[in-house]
Order: structure tokens, then C-alpha cells, then sequence
């Protein structure tokens, strides 16, 4: 007769096969997405089937558990303000913005860069940078056609712009929003904690653009004229909606400054402005509205979660955090260094979505193994945990400036100037970008170092 193995036994082992599976699911995932040989949604679904479907991550476990599920809070958010967008777009507000901007700098190619640049960086941080360069990027192209100048530094530029921009805020960039729903941090520590160094390095990069551009783009007096010329009213498709607009976009930035005090989480803010703005734009059938949310993005977040949570389960990321404490020796600011720079390394290989997926529940194991005793917010906003958070927002969303796949809104700057015959090569975007990360990130090292420890100590 066949000895069984006791219950506790039989799990280790169940749990020793998973880890190998899990491991191996998402390592190949990640590749593929790497490559772009498979679109990135077909690949994190595919691989989250895989897990649940050899149950490393059981479906209740992935729809409902916080600890190893999808985070909803990220998913709905997303929606609501990409709905809240899609609703503002046919009123012709950013092409104003931008004809308006391109009139008041007279023309010059140089003063348009830099002015599209804070535009891209301020409309980031208040939308967010996939938004802003959804909407900027046709616009750029149609002034830089009009000026008969190159489209593809302004692109390039502001593709860069809106991941520093981006990072100012809880909702400029998806790892920030993805940051504070696992962290529980507020739209204001976002502000508080992360928009004084972004303005700084804003500041920075326009005195850069200037330096860099200034001998570079030049158009002639009467392609200029044509610019005067266009009439920016003219740009405006519905005056009664852009109120309307204007008027749930401003509730809900109200909404997400006050979200701590409401005691509201940011996606039931997002989701009542875009409810809200769906009743009273009159709009009677939502299809086409509804049709227009980036879906491909959101199932890619939730494909990736349930890969995650299933190296959360099996204990990958527990080892990798045991690892990682082993190599900065338990010292906090060696810690928040290694993240910030490593984040920003593999942003730059790896779209930062993912790898920010990976590392939250890392940066969580391993406040576990600092303060054992600590739980819920005392853990996760542990006072010496805070600078290991913001180093991870810092390092993930500059990081992604480092090449064409890093960002989100890298990824989709280059398919639109493909789609304009304006087609940006991975080199020539890596000769800016990498250059601004290794600026950034090291403008961020000092901060960080000023802030939470010189100045702390």
C-alpha cells in the first residue's frame, strides 16, 4: 500500500513544481513582449490562462484577493479617465491649446519645442502621459508639416516630456497609479513627495532643448505667416460640451487631491466623472464612446497581475526581496539607490508597467522582513519604507525615457510617426532619451539622499 505523504508535505511540493511553472510562464512572457513579436495583450492573457489554468493561481484567488489578484482599483481607473477623455476630445480643446501655443511663439520652431514640451509635462500630470501624447502628437505633426521642419525631435521631445511630467502626480503615469493602490498612498503625497524634483528636471530640459535646438530648427519667414494664420476658435467643435468638460474634469482632480479626506480610492472618483459626464454630455448611444477605451491596455494590466500574483503565491518574489535586502545589508538607502537605478535600468528594456508589477509586491515582502510586526498602513507607509517607494516611482517612470519600449507613451509616439511616414529608429530615439534618464535619475539619487536622509538624519 502506497504511503501518502502528509498534507503539509504534499503542498511544499505542489508549491516547489508551481514556482518552476510561474517562473518559467512569465519569464517567457516577458520576453515575447520584449520582442514585439506577439502584441503584448495577446501574451499577458495568454500567460495569465496558463496560470490559472494550472491553478499556480486558483480564479478566486485572482479575481477576488487582494494579495495575489488584479487590482481593480489600477483597472477601473484607467477606464474612467480614458472615458472621461474620449468625451473631451471631439470638442477640439487640445488642438486649440496647441495652435493657440504655436501662434504665441510667432512661428519659431525652437519657442514651439519648448512650449510643447512644458504643454506635454503639465497636461501629463493632470491627464495622463498616454493621453497627452494621444492627443498632442497629430497636432505637432500637423504645425511641424506646416513649418516644413522635421516632425520627429518634437515627437521625440515630448514623448520624453510626458514621462517626466508623468511623473509628478498619482495619475501621470500607470506605475504611479499602480504604486498607490498597492502602497495606499494619496494623490497629494504624489504632489508633495515627487512634483518638486519634477519641476526641477523640467526646468532643466527646456534650458537643454533651447541649448541643443537653438542652431538646429530653422523654417523661412513666410512658412511662419502660415502659422499666424491659422484660426485657433475655428479648432473648437463644441463649446457647450468643452464646458461640460471642463467642469467634471475640474470635480475630479478635486476629487483626487481630496481622496484621503473623502475616503474615496481614485478609481470611485474616476468612475462617477466619467458616469457623470456620459449623463450630461446627452450622448444617447455610449458605444462609440466606450469603444474608443484603450481596451488592449487594460487587458494587458490584468493579464499581467494574474502572472504576477502568481509569482506572489509561489514565493518568487519573497526570494527576490530576501536577495535584495542580502545585497544592500538591510541598509535603507543603499536600497532606495539600487531600486531607483535598477528600476530605471530595466525600464528602459522593459516596458515599466510590467516591471513595476513585479517589483511592488517585492518592495511590500520586503517591509514584511524589516518590521515583521507591522501590518496594513503602518506597514506599507512605514516612515523608512516612503523613500523606497518614491525611488521605485522615479526610477520606473524616468527609466522608461531610456528607449522606444520603455513607456507606454514611447510605444505610441513611435507607431504615430510610423503611421505620418515619420519613422523614429530605436537608435535615434535612445540618443535623447538615454542621455535625459542618466540626467534624471541622478538629479532624483540626490534628491532622494537631500531628503529622506541627509536632511532626516
Amino acid at each position: 500500500m502506497t504511503e501518502q505523504l502528509p498534507e503539509h508535505a504534499a503542498q511544499t511540493l505542489a508549491i516547489g513544481g508551481n514556482f518552476y511553472l510561474a517562473c518559467f510562464i512569465f519569464g517567457i512572457a516577458l520576453i515575447l513582449i520584449i520582442s514585439e513579436k506577439i502584441h503584448k495583450t495577446v501574451v499577458a492573457l495568454f500567460g495569465a490562462s496558463l496560470v490559472l489554468v494550472l491553478k499556480i493561481l486558483e480564479q478566486h484567488e485572482a479575481f477576488h484577493l487582494e494579495e495575489f489578484g488584479i487590482d481593480w482599483n489600477v483597472i477601473f481607473l484607467l477606464i474612467g479617465m480614458m472615458t472621461i477623455i474620449n468625451l473631451m476630445r471631439p470638442t477640439g480643446v487640445f488642438e486649440y491649446i496647441a495652435f493657440k501655443s504655436a501662434k504665441a511663439c510667432k512661428g519659431e520652431p525652437v519657442k514651439i519645442m519648448v512650449t510643447f514640451c512644458i504643454i506635454t509635462a503639465v497636461l501629463s500630470a493632470l491627464l495622463d502621459n498616454v493621453t497627452t501624447v494621444l492627443l498632442l502628437a497629430p497636432v505637432t505633426l500637423l504645425i511641424a508639416d506646416a513649418l516644413e521642419i522635421d516632425a520627429i525631435p518634437f515627437l521625440i521631445v515630448e514623448a520624453l516630456a510626458s514621462n517626466i511630467g508623468g511623473t509628478a502626480t498619482l495619475i501621470g503615469d500607470p506605475p504611479n497609479i499602480m504604486i498607490a493602490s498597492k502602497a495606499k498612498l494619496s494623490f497629494l503625497d504624489f504632489i508633495i513627495h515627487l512634483a518638486p524634483i519634477v519641476v526641477i528636471m523640467m526646468i532643466v530640459c527646456v534650458f537643454l532643448v533651447k541649448i541643443f535646438f537653438a542652431k538646429k530648427l530653422h523654417t523661412r519667414e513666410e512658412l511662419k505667416e502660415r502659422i499666424m494664420n491659422m484660426n485657433e476658435r475655428e479648432a473648437i467643435k463644441d463649446p457647450v460640451m468643452l464646458i461640460k468638460s471642463l467642469t467634471v474634469l475640474g470635480i475630479v482632480l478635486i476629487g483626487f487631491v481630496l481622496h484621503g479626506v473623502l475616503h474615496y480610492e481614485p478609481a470611485t472618483i474616476a468612475l462617477f466623472g466619467a458616469g457623470l459626464l456620459l449623463l450630461i454630455s446627452g450622448t444617447k448611444e455610449p458605444h462609440h464612446v466606450l469603444a474608443e477605451v484603450e481596451w488592449p491596455v487594460i487587458f494587458f494590466f490584468i493579464g499581467l497581475f494574474i502572472m504576477v500574483g502568481g509569482l506572489v503565491k509561489v514565493g518568487a518574489i519573497k526570494m527576490m526581496s530576501e536577495q535584495m535586502l542580502a545585497l544592500t545589508k538591510g541598509d535603507l538607502l543603499s536600497t532606495s539607490m539600487l531600486i531607483m537605478w535598477f528600476s530605471a535600468i530595466a525600464s528602459a528594456i522593459v516596458d515599466n508597467i510590467p516591471y513595476v508589477a513585479t517589483m511592488n509586491p517585492l518592495v511590500i515582502d520586503m517591509a514584511r522582513e524589516l518590521w515583521p510586526n507591522a501590518t496594513g498602513n503602518e506597514l506599507l507607509q512605514h516612515p523608512e519604507l516612503m523613500p523606497i517607494w518614491w525611488s521605485l516611482a522615479l526610477g520606473s517612470c524616468l527609466g522608461g525615457n531610456g528607449s522606444p519600449i520603455g513607456a507606454s507613451a514611447n510605444v505610441i509616439v513611435v507607431g504615430m510617426a510610423e503611421k505620418s511616414g515619420n519613422k523614429i529608429s530605436f537608435l535615434r530615439f535612445m540618443s535623447y532619451g538615454v542621455p535625459i534618464t542618466i540626467l534624471t535619475v541622478f538629479m532624483s539619487m540626490i534628491y532622494v539622499w537631500l531628503r529622506y536622509y541627509y536632511f532626516a538624519l
